[in-house]
């Protein structure tokens, strides 16, 4: 299955589309449990999600999944492909984030953590283009302004300062004019709430608009299969870091820099867990985009297809295991 997704048909997209209907075929058959509740504080993304998206009737949350899920991996594959990251012209990285979604995500259909990977693959465009750029102060700025933005609709992705702050210390020399107006778009939204807040005399609920860190760990609870699933992402992880590392000796110099960001983005994000673990295994989407980069490289690479091969049926057979109740219906 795998030399289809190898291919640059543009059919591959409709085989996206299909990967992600079969994988997640469980959401249109399995009760909803909403993964926010109407008080809670993640940023906006919850309030939108408990107030709006989770009152929507069951069709249209599963149309709204599979578009938003689809989107994302097809721009992720865009994205990768624009920067060369990869030798070939392929829809591997598409079919690695479906792959994916179906090992992390349990019975439940949209969540913040989903919703909150199309900012952090709009967060590495932008930090793939400070190498070289000739207007580094506005993008500097543009940056920052999105990760501020980014933090008032869902507070673990403050974690993303981490990763902005370390590209601009590797990409660019040091120059305090940048890391100032990289500074200034971070604080600018919080400027502008803080202020309304204040007009509004609602100042005591300043501490809403603020991330919460709760250390621990997410996976208090968790079931031995959905163990399974990660301890098959880890060792994935592994064989596409190996590929990398075969590979990236014949990269040229930008190219590096960009997977040395992603690197930075996987190592991060797969810390944040850890730190926002009030919001159990759902957090762990957060790692999505750098683990389906990285992963892409066991399934690109090889020239053989037996290691491509056995990682996806793999992957497939535990997707099928999890939704087992279904195959005996």
């Amino acid at each position: 299955m795998v030399f289809l997704f190898r291919d640059r048909s543009v059919v591959n997209i409709l085989l996206v589309l299909l990967l992600s209907v079969g994988v997640h075929l469980h959401l249109g058959a399995d009760q909803i449990t909403p993964t926010v509740a109407a008080g809670q504080q993640n940023g906006l993304f919850s309030y939108v999600l408990a107030h709006y998206i989770y009152n929507l009737p069951l069709a249209i949350q599963v149309i709204l999944f599979h578009a938003l899920l689809v989107t994302q991996a097809l721009r992720l594959n865009m994205v990768m492909q624009d920067l060369r990251m990869f030798s070939s012209v392929n829809y591997v990285p598409a079919m690695t984030y479906i792959l994916l979604s179906g090992l992390l995500m349990k019975s439940d259909l949209i969540t913040e953590t989903l919703v909150s990977n199309s900012l952090t693959l709009w967060m590495f465009i932008k930090l793939s283009r400070l190498y070289n750029n000739p207007e580094p102060k506005t993008l500097l700025f543009n940056i920052g302004l999105i990760a501020g933005i980014s933090i008032l609709l869902f507070h673990p992705l403050s974690i993303l300062i981490v990763v902005v702050l370390f590209a601009l210390a590797v990409v660019r020399p040091f120059r305090i004019a940048e890391w100032l107006v990289l500074l200034l778009g971070i604080l600018l939204p919080y400027y502008f709430v803080f202020v309304l807040l204040y007009l509004n005399n609602a100042w005591s609920t300043a501490i809403n608009y603020l991330p919460t860190i709760t250390f621990g760990s997410p996976l208090v609870g968790a079931e031995n299969l959905y163990l399974i699933n990660l301890g098959f992402i880890v060792f994935a992880s592994l064989v596409g870091l190996y590929q990398l590392q075969l590979h990236v000796g014949r990269l040229v110099i930008q190219i590096r820099k960009n997977w040395g960001v992603m690197m930075v983005l996987l190592f991060i994000l797969i810390i944040s867990p850890f730190l926002f673990s009030s919001l159990g295994p759902q957090v762990l989407l957060m790692g999505l985009v750098p683990l389906s980069a990285t992963i892409s490289n066991g399934y690109s690479n090889p020239k053989s297809l037996l290691l491509p091969n056995f990682l996806f049926w793999t992957a497939l057979g535990l997707i099928i295991i999890n939704n087992w109740h279904l195959v005996k219906i």
